[in-house]
C-alpha cells in the first residue's frame, strides 16, 4: 500500500504546528488525553494511513482543516455520535455472525449442512476497515482521537479522567488498514480450525487395554482436550480404576501432540482401538495444518501493521497490551520457582506413589476432590436438564455470591443460556441491545457435573460482560484490559461452584483464602504456564520459518514441548522428552490466547486476596462489581486501580511459602 512520501507528511507537519497555535486557547485537557502534542498527533497519524487512492495531498489538507475539532465541546459531541455509531455497527454485525454460526455451535439449533458450514467462516465486518476509511470516518477519528502506544497510556493515563480514558480508547480503532480479503482469510482459517476441534471427540468406550479390557461405558465421550483433561482430574477420586484410566487418557494425548492417533479414533463411534499399540493410518498432520492456515494469514496481515509487525506484536502488545517477553519472564519465574517442589512434595505424600506426568493435572487439593463426582453429577442432572433450567437459576447463583436481588434479576435479564456442540464458552455483547451468551454441553440425560463447572466458569464471564457493558460509564472502555481479566472473573465463579448448589453446606462467603485452595491455585499456574510457554515458543519458531510444512510443524512443536518439559517438569513429574505440554486445543483454534490463562489465574489470584476482607464484611458482590466496572484501562492501571498493585506471582510465592512454613 502506498503512503504519503516523508516531504508531505513534512509539509503536514507544519500544518499540524499551526493548528495547535491556533487552538491551544481553547482547547483544554479537560475532556482530551493530557499531552499538548495531542493535535499534531492525529494529523500526523491521519497523514501517515492516508493514500493517493484517498485523495491529494491538497484534499487531505483541506479535510483536516474541515474536520478538526478546535473546542472541547465539539471533540465532545464528536465522540458521542462516534461511540454510538461504533456500537450500532459492531452489535449489529455480532447479532449477524451469531445467528449464522448457531447451527454449527448449538446443539438445538438444525443438523449442520453445507451452507452452514460455509457460512460460519464469513465475517459481517471483515469490509469494515476497508468502508470507514474509503468514506473517511476513520480518517475523522484518527485525526480528532489519535492512537496512544502502550507505554504512553500506562505513563499518562494515571492522572485520565473517565472520558479521557474514552477518548483514548477510541483512538484504538483505527491504526492500521488491512484489506478485507486479507480479514476474510484469517476469519476463514480460524472457523476451520474452530470446527475441526469442535468435532475432535474421543469414544472413550471403544478404547481397549492391550489385554482387551475395556474401561469407561459405552457412551462416554469425551471431547479433546477439555473433557479428556476434566475426566483426568476426577479420576483421583477413583481409587480402584482410576490411576489405570489416567494412563490410558495420557496416551491418548500424546499420540494426539504426535499425530500418531489413528485417523479413524476421532469422532468416530464404532472403531475399537488400543492407545498402547494400535498402529493404523494415523491422523495427516491437520492438527498442525490448521495453525499453518492461521499463521499464513497472519503473515499477509503483517505488511499492513507498521507498528506491529508481526501477528506475535499484535496480539500481546496491542491484544494483550503486556509484551511477550515480559510474559515470559513471568512465567518462568513461577514454574522454576522452589515452592513447585514443595507443593510437589505434598501431593506426592496424598497419592503415595511417584508423581507421573498427568500429575500436572492433579485436582486434590479442591474441596469436591474428596465427593464422589457421579454424586454431584446426580445432583446436576436434577437441577439442570436442560439450559432453560440453568438460566432459571442464575437469580439464585448471582444471589448466593452477595448481589441484591434487584442487581442479580437485573445481570440475569442480560444472559441467555445456551446448548453448546463443543464443551461450552461464552460469547459477549458487544452492544447494549444484545445478550451475552453462556454456550454449555448438555447431554441428553441432563448437565453432569463436568458441564456444571465449565457452566459456572462461562457464566463467571457472562456476569463480566454485563457489568461492563450494561452498568459502565462510556461504551468505549467497555469491556475489560485483556481476555486474561475476564479469564479471572471466570476462575473466580468456577472456584465457588459447590457453593453455589443449593444443597451445599459450605459457606458461601468466606473470610480467607485456605492452604489447599492456595496450593490449587499455584499449581494451576504450574500447570498452564508450561503450556503458554510451549505455545508462544511454538508462534517464536513459526514466524522464524514462514515456509514450513505441517510436518515440521508437528516435529518442532514436540520439540519445543520437550525442552519446557526437561527444564521445568522433568525434575517434578519424571519421564525425558514428554509432549504433553502440547496437547490444549487453544494452540490449533485460539492462536496466543493461551497466555491468558495464567495471567487470568494471577490476576484471579491478586483478586482473591483484595476480596477477602470483602466476604468478611458481607459485600464481596458489591466490591467485584465495582473492580469489572473499570472496564478497557490498560492491564497495569486496571489492577492498580482494583487492588493496589500491577500483574505479579509475588503474592501467590510468598503465600504458597507462608503455608508450608505454617
Amino acid at each position: 500500500m502506498k503512503l504519503f512520501c516523508s516531504h508531505v507528511k513534512a509539509s503536514l507537519w507544519g500544518l499540524g504546528m499551526l493548528m495547535i497555535t491556533a487552538c491551544s486557547s481553547t482547547n483544554s485537557s479537560s475532556v482530551a488525553p493530557a499531552d499538548e502534542s495531542a493535535r499534531e498527533r492525529g494529523i500526523r497519524q491521519a497523514a501517515a494511513l492516508w493514500t493517493p487512492a484517498d485523495g491529494t495531498e491538497e484534499e487531505f489538507l483541506a479535510f483536516v482543516e474541515a474536520n478538526y475539532c478546535a473546542t472541547d465541546s465539539e471533540r465532545v459531541a464528536l465522540y458521542e455520535s462516534l461511540s454510538r455509531i461504533l456500537e450500532n455497527c459492531f452489535q449489529s454485525a455480532d447479532m449477524l455472525t451469531v445467528d449464522l454460526l448457531k447451527p454449527t455451535q448449538l446443539t438445538n439449533a438444525t443438523e449442520p449442512q453445507l451452507p452452514d458450514w460455509i457460512m460460519s467462516a464469513y465475517s459481517p465486518l471483515a469490509h469494515f476497515s476497508d468502508d470507514m476509511f474509503a468514506n473517511k470516518l476513520a480518517f475523522l477519528t484518527i485525526l480528532n482521537f489519535p492512537h496512544y502506544s502502550l507505554e504512553e497510556k500506562n505513563s499518562l493515563g494515571r492522572h485520565w479522567s473517565r472520558q479521557e480514558w474514552a477518548m483514548a480508547r477510541l483512538g484504538d480503532v483505527f491504526t492500521t488498514r488491512v484489506p478485507a480479503s486479507v480479514n476474510a482469510q484469517l476469519a476463514q482459517a480460524n472457523a476451520d480450525a474452530e470446527n475441526y476441534i469442535a468435532d475432535y471427540n474421543i469414544y472413550m468406550g471403544n478404547l481397549r487395554t492391550d489385554d482387551g479390557r475395556q474401561l469407561w461405558p459405552e457412551d462416554k465421550i469425551l471431547l479433546s482436550h477439555w473433557n479428556l483433561r476434566d475426566e483426568l482430574k476426577a479420576l483421583y477420586a477413583d481409587k480402584q480404576t482410576g490411576q489405570e484410566k489416567q494412563e490410558m487418557i495420557y496416551q491418548v494425548m500424546q499420540r494426539i501432540v504426535r499425530q500418531d492417533i489413528p485417523r479413524q479414533a476421532i469422532n468416530t463411534p464404532d472403531y475399537i482401538w488400543q492407545p498402547y499399540s494400535t498402529a493404523d493410518a494415523a491422523e495427516p498432520n491437520t492438527r498442525y495444518e490448521r495453525i499453518l492456515a492461521i499463521a499464513h494469514a497472519l503473515f499477509k496481515e503483517d505488511k499492513f501493521c507498521p507498528s506491529a509487525p508481526t501477528g506475535i506484536q499484535r496480539n500481546f502488545e496491542e491484544g494483550v497490551e503486556i509484551p511477550a517477553s515480559e510474559l515470559d519472564s513471568l512465567f518462568r519465574a513461577l514454574v522454576g520457582s522452589e515452592q513447585v517442589k514443595q507443593v510437589a512434595a505434598i501431593i506426592r505424600e496424598r497419592l503415595g506413589r511417584d508423581l507421573r506426568p498427568y500429575d500436572i493435572w492433579f485436582d486434590g487439593f479442591k474441596a469436591r476432590a474428596s465427593l464422589n463426582e457421579d454424586e454431584l453429577t446426580a445432583q446436576t442432572r436434577t437441577l439442570y436438564p436442560d439450559a432453560n433450567a440453568f438460566a432459571a437459576d442464575m437469580p439464585r447463583l448471582l444471589q448466593r455470591l452477595g448481589f441484591y436481588a434487584d442487581d442479580a434479576r437485573e445481570i440475569a435479564r442480560h444472559i441467555v443460556v445456551e446448548p453448546a456442540r463443543g464443551s461450552g464458552h461464552a460469547w459477549p455483547c458487544l452492544g447494549r441491545k444484545e445478550q451475552a451468551r453462556l454456550r454449555t454441553r448438555i447431554p441428553a440425560a441432563g448437565m453432569d457435573y463436568k458441564g456444571y463447572n465449565i457452566a459456572v466458569h462461562e457464566f463467571g464471564h457472562c456476569v463480566e460482560q454485563v457489568l461492563d457493558m450494561y452498568m459502565i460509564d462510556h461504551y468505549m472502555l467497555s469491556g475489560v484490559p485483556n481476555t486474561a481479566y475476564t479469564e479471572a472473573s471466570a476462575f473466580l465463579w468456577q472456584q465457588r461452584d459447590l457453593q453455589l448448589m443449593p444443597q451445599s453446606e459450605i459457606r458461601s462467603q468466606k473470610s480467607e483464602i485456605s492452604s489447599d485452595e492456595v496450593f490449587d491455585q499455584f499449581w494451576s499456574m504450574y500447570e498452564i504456564m508450561g503450556v503458554s510457554l510451549v505455545d508462544m515458543s511454538m508462534w517464536r519458531w513459526i514466524y522464524a520459518h514462514p515456509k514450513a510444512t505441517a510436518k515440521e510443524l508437528c516435529e518442532a512443536t514436540q520439540q519445543i514441548a520437550k525442552e519446557v518439559w526437561n527444564a521445568y517438569y522433568e525434575p517434578i513429574l519424571g519421564e525425558h522428552d514428554c509432549v504433553l505440554l502440547a496437547v490444549y486445543s487453544h494452540m490449533v483454534n485460539a492462536p496466543m490466547y493461551l497466555p491468558n490463562y495464567p495471567l487470568g489465574h494471577i490476576v484471579q489470584y491478586q483478586l482473591e486476596e483484595h476480596l477477602a476482607q470483602y466476604s468478611e464484611r458481607k459485600d464481596f458482590a458489591q466490591e467485584y462489581a465495582r473492580i469489572y466496572r473499570l472496564g478497557r484501562l490498560t492491564p497495569k492501571e486496571w489492577m492498580i486501580q482494583a487492588v493496589g498493585a500491577p500483574p505479579s506471582v509475588e503474592p501467590i510465592l510468598h503465600a504458597v511459602q507462608a503455608r508450608i512454613s505454617e
